[in-house]
């Protein structure tokens, strides 16, 4: 009896020992998953927070660049009628009567944009760049379209570069004013040489007595363009003195070859008026405002065509012949061959 006691208490502790055991398995078996869900559950409380915090971050900063100029940077708010333009749409009547005036051609503000300020702004990205321009930069357009000085209007050298928002930003730290641009390092080289041309022009206009210098036949002497430039004389119809001037040259007083325009609104040739500049320093010869030669443009295709339909006599020996002034120098081309 004793035996069989003794045989039964071990035989019940050995199944308490196993379902001990299976308890654990099970329970080790399921604690991993019920881990699992906890950290996830937790990590996406964690992550929740800044997730939102970034998200709204970014829509205060798209925001805040819908009141910015694509082009300079400047705020909206400083204009009093609040006058901005879109970046991405077709050109307003306005500009539109200009072009056509200039006789030339744009459909919409990109292209007009990357002509003048030589920017791209069909790749632009809502997040990071502003969907509109000011009506400053608006202006500098006109007053370049019109070949009228607009420094004064633009003093920038080159338009905004947009980044994308970051903890640094400057465009969610910005002023009411605008983006602060970065300051850009003087070329003391450039500008000692415009000191000195500045210098030179002062001198030259302090100077009131003609007899102390005869600028006029300076210039000539400095273009020298007398065996490749037509004269006035050389003109096959007695046309009225007004009109000879206006298609003559300022500097060699000869019929305009390659004409270019300042933005002062006067005609030379090309060679004499680069000269000059290199010469004389960075003015108009006609009237001293200040000149570049990255300033020059060729006039209105209706001037030109009127320029290339004028007729001349040839300034040949035995010629004679009454030819375009547009192939003239077809005509000489013939005569250099004969020779």
């Amino acid at each position: 009896h004793l035996a069989n006691n003794n045989k039964g208490k071990m035989a019940a502790s050995l199944d308490q020992v196993i379902e001990e055991n299976t308890d654990t398995v099970a329970l080790m078996s399921h604690s991993p998953f019920e881990t699992d869900t906890e950290l996830n559950k937790s990590m996406q409380t964690i992550d929740k927070g800044p997730f939102h915090v970034s998200q709204r971050e970014a829509k205060t900063h798209q925001e805040n660049l819908q009141h910015l100029c694509r082009i300079c940077g400047g705020s909206f708010k400083t204009d009093p009628y609040k006058r901005s333009h879109p970046v991405h749409g077709p050109i307003d009547d306005e500009m539109q009567v200009l072009l056509r005036k200039k006789e030339k051609k744009a459909i919409s503000w990109p292209d007009l944009l990357a002509k003048i300020f030589k920017i791209d702004v069909k790749g632009d990205i809502d997040t990071i760049h502003p969907t509109k321009f000011c009506h400053q930069c608006w202006t500098v357009v006109q007053k370049k379209l019109s070949n009228s000085p607009y420094e004064m209007f633009f003093p920038r050298r080159s338009p905004v570069e947009w980044q994308p928002h970051s903890s640094s930003c400057d465009v969610c730290g910005t002023s009411p004013r605008g983006v602060k641009r970065k300051k850009q390092v003087l070329n003391p080289q450039l500008s000692k040489k415009l000191r000195m041309v500045a210098g030179r022009v002062r001198k030259i206009r302090q100077i009131k007595n003609p007899k102390q210098v005869n600028q006029k036949s300076l210039m000539k002497k400095i273009a020298s363009c007398k065996k490749i430039h037509l004269s006035t004389k050389n003109l096959a119809v007695d046309y009225p003195s007004d009109f000879v001037k206006s298609i003559s040259c300022q500097i060699c007083e000869h019929i305009l070859a390659d004409p270019v325009e300042t933005t002062c609104k006067h005609l030379f040739c090309r060679t004499c008026i680069l000269k000059c500049l290199k010469v004389m320093g960075s003015y108009c010869p006609a009237c001293h405002y200040p000149c570049f030669s990255t300033d020059l443009v060729s006039p209105v295709k209706s001037f030109l065509s009127i320029m290339n339909s004028l007729s001349v006599i040839c300034p040949v020996k035995d010629c004679q012949e009454e030819v375009c002034l547009g192939k003239y120098c077809h005509h000489l081309s013939r005569h250099k061959e004969i020779k």
